[in-house]
């Protein structure tokens, strides 16, 4: 990660409006609501990446630290970009003592398979026997 950079798990650290500003009008969570992001921050382990105090990247996990993870909201502002801040993000989270040894990690992407391949995960294919289900309300987002 260029040195420009600083990446830091402190909850104070995060900018809500950052965040909030992106997750609103990404694909995943379009219009979801501010005190939502709030929510779903508390109950994370977040990541965040700054450049001269302004947060640029965000990342965030759900986990029980023992059996599973799931990555949630990775994303960096365009103009920072192609600076490695992705990969420092996951890099911070597989190496974190506390996520070591899960049975599980997953998470959902439309297009960004190539950046997660590269760092050791795998697609679940059309037909794995794997039991993934899902529940879900795309009104709860706006909620």
């Amino acid at each position: 990660m260029d040195p420009a950079y600083t990446l830091s798990d402190d909850p104070a650290a995060l900018q809500l409006d950052v965040i909030h500003g992106y997750l609103s009008r990404s694909y995943w969570s379009p219009g979801i609501g501010r005190d939502l992001v709030a929510r779903a921050l508390a109950g994370s382990h977040c990541v965040g990446v700054y450049k001269d105090g302004v947060q640029v990247a965000f990342a965030r996990v759900v986990t029980d630290h023992a059996t599973f993870a799931h990555l949630a909201d990775v994303f960096v502002l365009e103009d920072h970009q192609g600076k490695g801040l992705a990969s420092a993000m996951l890099g911070y989270f597989h190496g974190h003592p506390r996520l070591q040894n899960l049975r599980r990690w997953t998470l959902n992407t439309r297009d960004a398979h190539s950046l997660y391949e590269r760092h050791g995960w795998t697609r679940i294919t059309e037909g794995d026997p794997a039991p993934f289900m899902q529940r879900y309300d795309p009104q709860a987002s706006s909620r």
